[in-house]
């Protein structure tokens, strides 16, 4: 169940969330926030590679009129692209962090992609 904390502009959830969440609505996002090599090999299927250090440079990337799950390799640089995109005016409720990241959606056997493709 998503999670709040105080203070957090966003949700915390984990892979098993995040994949009911893609199953049951097609208009949800997945960006994947690791570095490229990361990306490459292996990410969520579908996930769109915005690299955590660069969300506030390409922020007209990020999709506005849905809901956003950030993802990266354990929940921290996700955290921080979920904090950016509140500061640029997204709203909490579209945001989520899935704290177990690429290692726990592979590890759950969801639909996985690798090198550049989405």
């Amino acid at each position: 169940m998503a999670r709040q904390q105080p203070g957090e502009p966003f949700f915390r959830i984990n892979s098993e969330e995040a994949n009911r969440m893609l199953e049951a609505d097609s208009n949800i996002a997945i960006v994947d926030v690791r570095n490229p090599d990361e990306y490459e090999g292996g990410h969520a299927k579908n996930a769109t590679l915005i690299p955590h250090d660069q969300i506030l440079a390409r922020f007209e990337e990020l999709p506005k009129d849905t809901t956003i799950l950030f993802i990266c390799a354990m929940g921290q640089r996700s955290a921080v692209a979920c904090e950016m995109a509140a500061a640029m005016g997204i709203p909490s409720e579209k945001l989520f962090n899935i704290e177990d990241g690429t290692p726990g959606w592979i590890k759950n056997n969801y639909p996985i992609s690798y090198g550049k493709e989405p």
